[in-house]
């Protein structure tokens, strides 16, 4: 069940995992919370996240077919993006790629968590630069154990487990997942040609954990691995991408009589390998476009909290710095049998910041609010390509350096107006710099050419919302609206249409376009969230949300023709609704569905992509801890459209797919 956070204070807190507890000012916020028994039965956390209004990667697909760079996530349809407009971490250490800003979603298996909070906008508060539309903070889980296994239709598999223990004076976590599956083909007839493949995938996972206690203060270690490949839907067409981290924490809670605080250190790293090929017109072939074989990137974070509490009054102070360095080298122009070119480009951006947060709380009142500054940097930008038969630079293209500062802030109100409800009022402002991706990295999809742009500038939001909850031991309502703008938004602008050449971009083929990341103006942005959970009798819960948001770009002199288009990928309605229904003793039918309004594949808004309602159920039989259950995706085998091409061709998330497995809680 998702929950808001509670106004009240617990005195005493035992320290039990690297992290300080939620702030009492949180609750001032839209924050949805979701426990360990929401995340049960989902395979995949993004998927998980789904079932809140508005919440979702870039394109329709999940991290089940979603190529590595597509995989950002955003809170709230204001702007969707690849890199994604929302930080996620997991007890502190951020889980955004180093170069991309996108999350690889099969690094963190479900099973490893206890739990997690969905922070939509709120400002940037103490989580930092990247938090544009908000936070995803995940805990890892400190006790008991999780295990699923389960196979699906299409040669699919998944196995995934997570415990905890002792060793001496040690405590250790572990969680463990791998998944694979033949894929889908996504282009169907008459369309799919021969040169369609499957979106296959291999992702694999590990983490552990080892805690210290010493005296009121825990010490914590952590290391974590991941590596994934799929195929991209194309013959020639795949991605790998494979990463490390390590953080090193230390934490004290705070308590009546002393304050608390944390401290943390942390490095990541990753590589992207990704190819991409030109499609004949009629399918039957493709030939290679471009291989990125090499994008290594390595971040480095400190992050460091004070937090004391007196009677009403908390405060907390803190700072926090990354960097992040990372370069992309590929060979392009295949012509006569082979790439005739070589490109290397990359460079490195830094944040550091600073941030005091309060809050006050008396009777049924609640105000917090907190202030940043941020320093950013973007240097030592390159880009240079030269042939790959003889060495002979084509061009050599440095990019100057950059810097600036972003004041941001935030402020909330709450207050309990009648027993069981509560209203609150939020004003904040947040910024995100642009990715090492988004500075240097060109990219394709099909015969689509995106080129990178060294000049960006960071994106900055301002917002306001006004909430009402209502909460029962049946009934629990929530509403939120709210108004944001966004002001030099990136944006893949369009540039041109092949067949032709193009300065830079080289050669753009027949039915594709050339686009640039662009700041594009402003987003201006209004909506209304609405969920709902009602539990009308015992062993039966109801779930529905709702969430519309009207979002337009105004492209200024810059980008005239974007002035009163919707942003690429952003629906103006989304709604979910799910049943829970104990029909028998041990028995479990959960029924979810999603549905969404059109949206657009491109910034000119002329690639449609068609309204969509899809629904998955999954029967259950409990035998003590463990379930053994059958689940159906997609049940209706309805069609959702993912992508479009110039000239019309559709891609489609994966068709109904069964799956069985058995699961075991400890």
């Amino acid at each position: 069940m998702f929950q808001d956070p509670p106004v009240t204070v617990v005195d005493e807190v035992v320290v039990t995992a690297p992290r300080l507890p939620p702030a009492a000012g949180d609750a001032a916020f839209s924050i949805t919370r979701i426990g360990e028994e929401a995340l049960d039965g989902e395979a995949r956390l993004d998927e998980a996240l789904g079932a809140v209004p508005a919440v979702g990667l870039f394109r329709r697909n999940t991290s089940l077919t979603a190529n590595p760079t597509t995989q950002g996530l955003s809170l709230r349809a204001v702007a969707p993006t690849g890199a994604g407009r929302a930080l996620v971490t997991l007890d502190g250490v951020p889980l955004n790629d180093p170069f991309g800003g996108w999350v690889i979603w099969s690094r963190q298996p479900v099973e490893g968590l206890s739990g997690l909070d969905v922070v939509r906008s709120g400002g940037t508060g103490p989580w930092g630069a990247g938090a544009l539309t908000g936070a995803v903070i995940l805990r890892e889980r400190d006790e008991g154990g999780a295990l699923t296994a389960a196979i699906g239709q299409r040669g699919s598999a998944r196995v995934a487990a997570s415990g905890a223990g002792d060793l001496g004076p040690l405590r250790w976590v572990a969680t463990a997942g791998h998944e694979r599956t033949e894929g889908h083909v996504p282009v169907r007839a008459p369309d799919r040609g021969a040169a369609d493949r499957p979106l296959d995938l291999d992702a694999l996972s590990g983490s552990l954990r080892f805690d210290l206690p010493a005296g009121s203060v825990l010490i914590s270690a952590r290391a974590s691995a991941f590596r994934e490949a799929r195929g991209s839907g194309l013959e020639g067409a795949r991605a790998t991408t494979e990463g490390t981290a390590l953080s090193l924490t230390a934490a004290r809670a705070p308590t009546t009589g002393a304050s608390g605080w944390r401290v943390q250190l942390w490095r990541g790293t990753s590589d992207l390998q990704n190819s991409s090929a030109a499609v004949a017109a009629d399918r039957s072939s493709t030939t290679p476009a471009a291989e990125q074989f090499a994008t290594p990137a390595e971040a480095w974070g400190l992050n460091a909290a004070w937090r004391v509490r007196r009677g009403g009054l908390e405060g907390e102070l803190g700072l926090d710095a990354r960097t992040a360095e990372g370069e992309t080298n590929e060979r392009f122009r295949f012509m006569g049998g082979q790439f005739t070119r070589t490109r290397e480009a990359g460079g490195e951006t830094s944040v550091v910041g600073a941030y005091a947060e309060g809050s006050w709380t008396a009777g049924p009142w609640l105000v917090a609010g907190g202030l940043r500054l941020d320093l950013w940097e973007a240097t030592g930008g390159f880009r240079r390509e030269a042939d790959a038969l003889t060495g002979a630079p084509t061009l050599d293209s440095p990019s100057p350096d950059r810097s600036g500062d972003v004041v941001s802030a935030r402020l909330g109100v709450r207050r309990q107006i009648a027993p069981g409800w509560s209203a609150r009022a939020a004003a904040y402002t947040a910024f995100r710099p642009a990715t090492l991706n988004e500075l240097h990295r060109p990219f394709r999809v099909g015969n689509d050419i995106t080129e990178a742009n060294a000049a960006l500038e960071p994106e900055r939001l301002s917002g306001v919302e006004f909430g009402l909850a209502r909460e029962t031991a049946r009934l629990d309502l929530r509403a939120t609206a709210f108004a944001v703008r966004v002001e030099d938004a990136i944006v893949n602008v369009t540039v041109g249409a092949g067949p032709g050449t193009f300065p830079v971009a080289g050669f753009v083929p027949a039915g594709g376009v050339l686009r640039q990341r662009r700041n594009a103006g402003t987003i201006d942005a209004m909506g209304l969230e609405l969920d709902a959970a009602w539990r009308p009798a015992d062993g039966l819960t109801l779930r529905a949300a709702l969430s519309a948001t009207d979002a337009r770009v105004d492209g200024g002199a810059a980008e005239p023709r974007l002035t009163g288009l919707r942003p690429a990928q952003a629906p103006i309605w989304s709604a979910t609704a799910a049943a829970d229904w104990s029909f028998a003793p041990d028995w479990t039918l959960s029924v979810d569905a999603r549905w969404e309004s059109r949206r657009f594949d491109d910034d000119l808004n002329s690639r449609i992509l068609e309204p969509a309602l899809t629904l998955d159920a999954r029967v259950e039989r409990a035998f003590g801890p463990t379930a053994v259950w059958i689940e159906a995706l997609n049940l209706t085998d309805a069609d959702l459209e993912t992508a479009e091409t110039g000239t019309g061709v559709a891609s489609y998330a994966p068709p109904r797919t069964l799956w069985v497995g058995v699961s075991r809680r400890w």
